[in-house]
């Protein structure tokens, strides 16, 4: 017999398998023995009040063995002589095109700046260790995207774009936990991606795919209003279309794109730090000062408006570090990750402000948004070390208005130095996150404490620029084998919604050459 039940459990009990086991044989009024199996379908973690709760739905097998969970094979064919789409760009994006083309029948050829990701991993343990940067191999360029080395966190808001759900079942497909088919708040970890990505380049590969790395484009080769062909440093493309799917800091493209008289707009962004506590002080105010080993490390998700402006957490990151994310030797840019037990000591986020129209219309009416993330990029470089140190404050110190004498721990690997935040901000960016904190803590009483810090600057949250496309028909406004996707492109923001981009455009891509 098979039952699909409800239940809302403590802690101790949802996540040790044993008094699990012994709860729903009770619930069910069955002897354990006769419980052969439990399948989650949803979990979740309610800390609203002080007593937390862990909601599951669970399909639960009675005397018989459980069957398979069905998740929907790949279509893959052999499409090695059919007909090329060239994709520009192998993150999510750019990889889950490629399955959707494969499926459609047509052979993808991937083009990737970045090298593969085994070896863009020992580039970035290089420079975590020895301060060597590459500005192509790096934690926002090569094979997989930002996202690999981003966390891997597969929470998305965009679940009307398209079926956000099948990203998650040909992750699983190729290595990805079980539970992130029905973890509210799905989770991979910067340790496990780089296996699932070679994994997908393998699928891609064994299809007839072919991926060139280290394949910087320098160049479009446009007839009226088609893509003739591209060429990268060493080799010339050409194909029926060309999807690109360039990531958020593709700025070499967009230099190339205005070049050509390729339209392209500044879009809204946003901007700030990155604010780190110690994981047990988010675990005290979350949990309630709860103290049980069977919760996972505390999450948390804050929002406020000030003064008609957004300011909001980012890429929150329990048990995890902050990490380097420039693409040049001339700025500071950092990010967050955790790997996939989060076992730091250590929370961080992004807490950013919303960047608006008037903010950047007046700088430059195409790219002022660009500009505009540049020049935090460089203030935050000249008020470090001019190495690749960030610069830093305490929260507390940030609030008076004070330089701080003595940092707390950061997990920055590069190292902080100190540096006066509320001095070299920009105003309307400063203010609102200072107006920000103040009322978080008082609904999250100790977030503002002598042990956080903030580090500087947070601005890779998405891209500044959109590539305008046909809502209809998915190719660019006014080229008509263009077609651009992703995050890069001003239509994602992250690694489940680029993935879905993806998919949607190459199906589009499809449908319009038929």
């Amino acid at each position: 017999m098979k039952k699909i039940i409800e239940l809302a459990l403590s802690p101790e009990v949802a996540f040790n398998r044993n008094f699990l086991y012994k709860k729903i044989s009770k619930f069910l009024k069955i002897k354990n023995e006769d419980l052969k199996h439990i399948r989650f379908l949803k979990r979740s973690i309610d800390a609203r009040t002080r007593k937390v709760i862990v909601n599951i739905q669970v399909e639960v097998y009675i005397n018989e063995n459980p069957e398979e969970r069905f998740i929907e094979p790949i279509n893959l064919q052999n499409v090695k002589n059919k007909p090329e789409i060239i994709i520009v760009g192998a993150g999510p994006a750019g990889l889950f095109a490629a399955i959707k083309l494969i499926e459609s029948g047509y052979k993808p050829i991937i083009i990737e700046k970045g090298k593969k990701v085994e070896e863009r991993t020992v580039d970035i343990n290089n420079f975590l260790n020895s301060g060597c940067f590459n500005k192509d191999s790096n934690f926002c360029y090569g094979e997989g995207g930002a996202g690999t080395f981003s966390d891997g966190k597969l929470y998305t808001r965009s679940k009307k774009r398209g079926n956000y759900f099948r990203v998650f079942e040909i992750l699983y497909l190729h290595g990805a936990d079980e539970s992130i088919l029905y973890d509210s708040h799905p989770h991979i970890g910067s340790d496990k991606l780089p296996e699932i990505i070679k994994n997908i380049r393998r699928t891609i590969e064994n299809a007839g795919g072919e991926f060139y790395f280290s394949s910087k484009l320098i160049d479009i080769d446009l007839t009226s209003n088609k893509v003739k062909k591209i060429i990268t440093q060493d080799k010339t493309f050409s194909g029926l279309a060309y999807i690109f799917v360039t990531g958020h800091s593709a700025r070499d493209v967009y230099e190339i794109f205005q070049n050509k008289n390729i339209d392209i707009e500044s879009k809204p962004f946003a901007a700030g730090v990155r604010i780190e506590h110690p994981q047990e002080l988010i675990n005290e105010i979350q949990y309630h000062g709860i103290r049980d080993k069977f919760l996972p490390p505390a999450y948390y998700m804050v929002a406020e408006q000030i003064d008609g402006r957004g300011v909001y957490s980012f890429c929150m990151c329990p048990g995890g570090e902050i990490v380097p994310a420039m693409t040049d030797y001339d700025e500071i840019v950092v990010n967050g990750m955790s790997n996939s037990k989060r076992n730091s000591s250590f929370a961080n986020s992004g807490f950013v402000v919303q960047i608006k129209h008037e903010d950047f219309v007046k700088i430059n009416d195409k790219i002022g948004a660009l500009i505009l993330q540049e020049k935090l990029e460089k203030l935050a470089f000249e008020n470090s070390n001019r190495d690749f140190k960030a610069p830093a404050q305490r929260v507390s110190d940030f609030l008076k208005g004070k330089t701080s004498t003595i940092l707390p721990p950061c997990s920055y690997k590069p190292g902080v130095v100190s540096s006066p935040l509320h001095e070299w901000l920009p105003d309307f960016i400063k203010f609102s996150i200072k107006e920000a904190l103040l009322k978080i803590n008082k609904k999250m009483k100790g977030f503002v404490s002598e042990n956080a810090i903030l580090v500087g600057v947070e601005s890779r949250t998405s891209s500044p620029i959109r590539i305008p496309r046909n809502p209809d028909t998915g190719h660019h406004i006014k080229i008509v084998n263009l077609y651009p996707a992703g995050e890069g492109s001003g239509y994602s923001g992250g690694i489940v919604s680029s993935a879905v981009d993806g998919m949607n455009i190459a199906q589009k891509l499809v449908k319009n050459l038929y």
